[in-house]
């Protein structure tokens, strides 16, 4: 099996900005702190990846202590030609002023029909919100959302439109169930893998994989089960078993899930799941040496029942 490095640990990247080498991050944040200023933002930089924000001239009910964060941001920028760098951030910015200046939006009118599941790292969230709330999957959460205009709002106090969390939850899930996929079908070697895209919703309808394998990819209760895959908000990746391609498949989705991971803005989760009976499982182990990448003992026993 073999796997491609992603890029954040080859030589030279910076450790708290990847995919961006050290000199290019430091003009990320150069940039960043110039188009903050120009909004009528003080900021400083945290000396690792976000600026604090205070309270300017022209933004003088900003409270004190917001964090920006610029792991997306440099991600957006990686792949771009340098010249472009200027007019993105100052677009990113644009964003974030016209957020503070008018404040959060309001709670949705209609949650039963605005409300969309969302997939979120964990750690991104309050911890008071998240105690006792179970993971779909180890570091990431469903979280209710609305998306309007580019800008998805999540939702962490249903109360404030009369809802429970449960309910708001359901609510969400059933209006992603009512979504449409884009997507595109790779063979390598014989293991057909389909790419889903196009929204940054993509990665999140792995919480309804049922519809997916229904409605998108026109399989349901796949004897073998699926392989599986999140690494990025915008996309997701799935493989229905079928034979001994599933290593194909596996080696294929790993080195497509770390780049993405990597590299992707919305990072949530590297590594490839086993699917069957609506039971989810690590397909591999998950040393932080790359190299030291072997299949779980539930993917050693299913490829020993396939040809």
């Amino acid at each position: 099996m073999t796997i491609h490095h992603p890029p954040e640990r080859a030589s030279g990247n910076d450790r708290a900005l990847p995919p961006l080498t050290a000199s290019q991050a430091a003009h990320l944040v150069r940039l960043a702190l110039d188009a903050a200023g120009e909004r009528g933002l003080r900021a400083t930089f945290d000396g690792t990846d976000a600026l604090l924000l205070a309270p300017g001239p022209l933004l003088p009910h900003v409270r004190s202590g917001l964090v920006a964060g610029l792991g997306n941001l440099a991600r957006i920028v990686a792949p771009e030609h340098p010249q472009r760098w200027p007019q993105l951030v100052s677009d990113h910015f644009d964003r974030l002023g016209e957020h503070l200046s008018h404040g959060p939006p309001p709670p949705p009118t209609d949650p039963v029909r605005d409300l969309v599941a969302r997939l979120v790292p964990t750690t991104s969230l309050p911890p008071a919100w998240t105690a006792g709330t179970p993971e779909f999957l180890p570091g990431l959460l469903a979280v209710p959302a609305t998306h309007d205009d580019g800008v998805v709002t999540l939702h962490l106090d249903p109360a404030d439109f009369g809802m429970t969390r449960a309910e708001a939850l359901d609510a969400a899930l059933a209006n992603l169930r009512r979504r449409t996929d884009q997507v595109e079908l790779v063979d390598h070697e014989g293991a057909a893998i389909a790419v889903i895209g196009g929204s940054s919703f993509a990665a999140s309808r792995a919480l309804v994989l049922d519809t997916v394998l229904r409605e998108t990819l026109h399989v349901e209760n796949p004897p073998h089960g699926v392989l599986v895959a999140l690494p990025a908000r915008s996309l997701l990746l799935v493989h229905v078993v079928t034979d001994l391609s599933i290593l194909s498949a596996l080696a294929v989705m790993l080195g497509l899930s770390l780049r993405a991971h990597s590299t992707q803005p919305g990072p949530l989760t590297p590594w490839i799941q086993y699917v069957a009976d609506s039971s989810w499982y690590p397909a591999t182990t998950q040393p932080k040496d790359l190299e030291a990448i072997h299949l779980t003992p539930v993917l050693h026993a299913l490829t020993r029942t396939l040809r």
